[in-house]
């Protein structure tokens, strides 16, 4: 008969990082919940403040503003004059959302969020 500890299940490695290129990073992250719950986490500004900045960051993301369809727009503001903000290129609920990082400049870069139920 097993034991407490040998019958739960071992904790499953949850977040990876491959770098792929100089200019590719792939970050997999599994959660215990569906992927429709996961892509509002994303898309909708009062969950999204919830938990994007951690809280070991000492930070606050004082404004949120995102309008998470192709072509929206979204700006979030970290206050001290650090905001991050760009443009919605493909949104296809709920399993997929790109969008730019023009707070750089002409050194913008694309991200790219796709869900998948496991």
């Amino acid at each position: 008969m097993p034991t407490n500890s040998q019958s739960e299940k071992a904790p499953t490695r949850r977040t990876t990082v491959e770098r792929r290129s100089d200019v590719e990073v792939v970050v997999t992250r599994t959660f215990e919940a569906s992927v429709r719950l996961v892509f509002e986490a994303w898309s909708k500004p009062q969950l999204f403040q919830k938990w994007w900045v951690p809280k070991s960051m000492g930070m606050e993301l004082h404004a949120c503003e995102m309008d998470v369809r192709t072509g929206g727009t979204y700006r979030l503001d970290f206050g001290d004059g650090m905001t991050f903000f760009g443009r919605y290129i493909e949104v296809t609920p709920p399993s997929l959302i790109v969008w730019t990082n023009e707070e750089a400049g002409a050194d913008s870069s694309i991200t790219t969020v796709t869900f998948e139920e496991l």
